[in-house]
Formats: structure tokens, sequence, C-alpha cells
């Protein structure tokens, strides 16, 4: 009698060449920009050490101290104006970030994606170990810090274009809300890692708070020049099917094909050889629909949830008063409300098809939520990780799908005839754009939050309503769509 093949042997034997390399790639790619945002988050985790509340600490007996209520602080941040340095710091690597994005898609476009990644990974890594180097070197000027930042935020932005465009060419449009919903939760794991790592040696030695995320970063990047695969026609893959020939309103509709996202015919490889391979212009790029709503859309989306990712620590901290670690810890809770977030968005984009009206009700949603957990998400254990894992959810899910589906969607647009080389391009102008706001939320929460956090809030609030209202329009052709197709079935196909 003949034996059956082995459970194990048949599972891995199910699976198709291309599949494993897709999977492979999402998983490279996964752990990429995990190092990236891990090496952002150890600022926001170390400013509540940089500057205590004094009083509270047990004085070492032996320690000569001048002035008892900044004795435990690092200067220069041991003075009263101490929120708008951490504000220029939090500016100096977001605007240079902001700046460096709309060239980085340039480039991205350009230059081999291995070895863009790769340096990218290295000089994050060196920067941001650098700015821990500051507590042994013993480095007291504020310029330092903010130079060492701002050259850290110009080195980061070769991630986000670079590993879109890499995902992007290896997936095509069916099932790519859901997929890119649960590959971009890599931004909510970094921050919990970061925050996690940063928090080990906060209290004891924060420089290591940045060197330890540094070297991990450094290591990825040589992960990337090993094992890194841009295309799926450098190893013989067939390549995914990004819009179908008979679309008439290509504008972020979803994809009606029954292609499987681990797979894509091999048809597909000899469409390829009629694509274009210039890269698209930066006016080109502005000129595809739906581009502009969405990168304004982010830049208040994004506005939110940098504020939150810098200043969330150090508010727990303040009004909740917890200590340095215990602040950091909890505030991971936002971004595990932000992985299932994303992958909520785009489950629910993809089943309907509506990527603007997914973004438009969450942020409707997200509005009243900040309001409340401001008012009582202090009330208790309970309602404070309730109310942060709500808001983190609102809050990252537009953001998460506007920087993932929405832009491979936009970056393999129907318009641009078959040309399969904007997606960097594309992404760096709408995460760029989103950027700017990144940039001004944690510079308006350091000059705002001496007013009251209530005075934050109602900021973020006010940013939510405005990134609502800037998908207005693309909101009402959805809908439209919908009332005027009314033998579409909402799911993957059309019946």
């Amino acid at each position: 009698m003949r034996s059956s093949l082995a459970p194990g042997i048949k599972f891995v034997t199910s699976f198709s060449r291309d599949s494993w390399y897709r999977g492979f790639i999402l998983i490279l790619t996964f752990l990429f920009y995990t190092s990236y945002h891990l090496s952002r988050k150890p600022i926001s985790i170390v400013k509540s050490e940089l500057h205590r509340n004094c009083s509270t600490v047990i004085r070492p007996v032996d320690f000569n101290v001048t002035n008892n209520d900044t004795w435990c602080d690092w200067a220069p941040f041991d003075q009263d104006n101490y929120q708008k340095l951490f504000g220029a710091l939090d500016n100096s690597f977001l605007v240079a970030y902001a700046i460096g994005m709309f060239f980085s898609g340039i480039f991205g476009e350009r230059l081999p994606l291995r070895y863009y990644l790769t340096c990218g990974m290295l000089l994050s890594g060196f920067f941001t170990a650098l700015f821990g180097l500051g507590y042994y070197w013993d480095i007291h000027s504020i310029w330092y810090y903010v130079f060492v930042q701002a050259m850290n935020g110009l080195v980061q932005t070769t991630g986000w274009p670079a590993v879109v465009a890499c995902v992007g060419n290896w997936f095509g449009k069916g099932k790519r809300g859901f997929i890119m919903g649960v590959w971009n939760s890599h931004t909510s794991v970094g921050n919990i890692l970061g925050s996690l790592i940063a928090g080990v040696f906060v209290s004891s030695a924060w420089g290591l708070s940045f060197i330890v995320p540094g070297i991990i970063i450094a290591a990825t990047g040589v992960l990337c020049f090993f094992f890194l695969v841009e295309k799926p026609e450098d190893v013989n893959c067939s390549l995914p099917q990004h819009h179908e020939s008979g679309e008439q309103e290509p504008l972020l509709q979803n994809s009606t094909s029954t292609e499987e996202i681990f797979s894509s015919p091999r048809a597909m490889t000899q469409q390829a050889s009629g694509e274009h391979t210039e890269a698209i212009s930066f006016c080109s790029a502005l000129r595809i629909p739906g581009v502009l709503e969405f990168s304004f859309c982010l830049l208040f989306a994004k506005l939110v949830s940098y504020t939150f990712l810098y200043w969330l620590p150090l508010y727990i901290a303040n009004v909740a008063h917890f200590d340095s670690k215990g602040a950091g810890d909890m505030s991971t809770l936002f971004d595990v409300g932000g992985i299932v977030g994303g992958i909520l968005a785009g489950l629910v984009s993809d089943y309907t098809g509506g990527r603007a009206t997914t973004c438009c009700v969450m942020l409707i949603v997200a509005a009243p939520m900040l309001f409340l957990y401001n008012h009582i998400g202090q009330n208790g254990l309970g309602t404070t990780v309730g109310m942060l894992l709500l808001c983190g959810a609102l809050v990252n899910g537009p953001y998460a799908l506007i920087t993932t589906a929405v832009s491979a969607d936009l970056g393999t647009h129907e318009s641009l005839r078959g040309n399969s080389r904007a997606l960097s391009t594309v992404t760096a102008i709408i995460d760029g754009t989103g950027s700017v706001g990144a940039a001004l939320g944690p510079l308006l929460a350091g000059l705002i939050s001496p007013t009251g956090w209530k005075n934050v809030f109602y900021m973020l609030i006010t940013a939510d309503v405005l990134a609502c209202l800037l998908l207005s329009r693309l909101v009402f052709k959805e809908v439209r769509g919908w009332c005027g197709h009314s033998t579409r079935q909402r799911g993957f196909k059309e019946i």
C-alpha cells in the first residue's frame, strides 16, 4: 500500500513558487519598515526621563546639587521651556522627513531599491545611535540633538516609498486593502517594539534606548542587501494584475477579478513587455485623479497620529501620573488598536470598494472619541485601556489605508497606461504631504500643551474634521457609483 504524503509536506507543496516568493517579500518588507518605526519611537519614551519631577526622585547621598527642582533633569531640558525644546527635536526630524520625502520617491524610481533601502537603513542606524551617544559623551547642546534628529529624518525618507514600491511590484489589486492592512501593522509593531526596547533602558541609561534600536535597523539593512528581490521578473515569477482593461471608472474602484493575492497568471508576463519603463514625472503624478485629495487628507490624519506618537507617553505620565517606563508601556495600547484599525479599514474597503468612504466614516467617529478620551480616559485602568485601543483603531485606520492600499491603487492607476514605475513617486507625494502634518502636529502640541492638554485635543479633533471634509468629493462619487450600479454585489465579484 502506497504511503500518503506527510501533512506538512502536502501543505508546503500546495503553494506555487510564485506564492512562496510573494510571501517572502511580504515578510521581508514588513521587517524592514518595522525597524524604521522601531528606531523613531525612543525619543517619545525618553522625553519623560530628560525632564522629570525631581521632587519624587530619591537623590543620592553624595550628589551635590545647586537646584533642587531640576537636579535630576538632563540639560538643556532642565529649563521651563523644555516643551518647546522637545518640539524642536520632533520638528527637526519631521520637517526634514517631509522635505526629503518629496525627493525620495524620485530617487526611488530611478535607483535600485535594494541598494537604496540598504543605505537608508544603515544611515538611519548610525544617526539613531548617535543621538544615544550624547548620553555617554555628556553632550548638553540642543543643536547637537537637533542636527542628529534632522539628519535621521532625512535618511528615513528612503524607507516608505521603497517598501511600498517593492510590495506594489509583487502584488496585484485583488484584496489589496486587506493584505496591505495586515502588512501595514509594521508601523504599530515597530512603535510597540521601540517603546518596549527604549523602556528597558530609559531609567538606567537612556542612551541605550537609542543605540540598541540603531543597531537593529542597521542589521536589518544588511539583511536587505543580501535577500531583497525588487521585481517578480528578476526571479522569473509571473507579474501581478494591477487593474482591469474594461474598467470604466478607474478611480479607486475595487478589482472584480477572481485573482488570488498570492498567485498571478503566467500570461501577465507577456503583458509586461508592453509596459512603459520611463519613470513618471512629479507633475504627472499630481494629475492622477485622487492624488491631491488623499494627500491633503493624510496631512491632517497624520497630524493626529504623529501627535499621539510623540506626545502620548508624556501626556500619560503627566495626567495619569505613570513613571517613564509605565507611560511608555501604556502608550503601546494605542498602537495595538492601530493594528486592528488598519486591518479593519482594509477589509471594509475591499468589500465595499470605497476607500474614501471607509476613511471618512472612521474619521467622523474618531472626533468624538478623542473628546471622550480627554475627559474620561484616565478614570480607571479599564477605561484608559479601552479608550486607547479604540482611539488607536480610529486614528490609525484611515492613515494606514491611505499610505498603503490607496497609494498602491493610485500608483498603478489605469490612466498611467501600464507605466509600472509610478508607485514610488505617487507614494512619496502622498506620504510627503502627510509628513507636513506629521511635523505640524507635534510642533503645535508643544506650543499648545502649556495652556492645557484639553486644547491639544481640540486641535486634534479639528484636524480630524478637516481630513474628513477633504474626502467629501470622492465619498460622493463612491456613493453615487453604488446607487447607480444596483446589480453590483458588495464583494470581490460582479454578478
